[in-house]
């Protein structure tokens, strides 16, 4: 079972009928995120792969993983959203044993973004799983 934030975006996808409702709802998340600092949106924190600009900035404290995000795209800086809620506050030695593609195949993404959006979305996975496996 994945983080309880996690399990939440689950329950509410069950809910929501059509995709052009989920779609709505994962932009949604993305908004309510505060903003990544000008100044962490640097080569270092960018992840190539994606089709639009994102950037991700993990922060590990007392061997627990949170990042913050951003994107240039509503619908990527939703995908972060969804993507903090999988893996914030999990400890560092379990990150790289989540399967997000698992945990996201029960909302349905697998299915529904585009190959490039798909790219990026891995993309941002395998940089999560990197920066984890590299303090462990």
């Amino acid at each position: 079972m994945a983080a309880p934030a996690f399990e939440e975006i689950v329950e509410d996808f069950e809910f929501l009928e059509d995709w052009e409702d989920r779609y709505r709802y994962v932009i949604d998340r993305g908004k309510a995120m505060e903003p990544l600092a000008e100044a962490l949106k640097v080569p270092a924190t960018k992840v190539d792969g994606c089709a639009s600009q994102v950037w991700l900035h993990p922060v590990i404290e007392n061997g627990v993983f949170h990042f913050d995000g951003d994107s240039d795209a509503m619908i990527v800086r939703g995908l972060i959203a969804v993507l903090r809620a999988l893996y914030n506050g999990v400890p560092v030695a379990e990150v790289p044993g989540i399967d997000a593609r698992g945990e996201l195949g029960r909302l349905g993404l697998n299915d529904h973004l585009s190959a490039q959006r798909s790219n990026g979305l891995t993309a941002m996975i395998e940089r999560i799983r990197l920066v984890a496996a590299e303090q462990v």
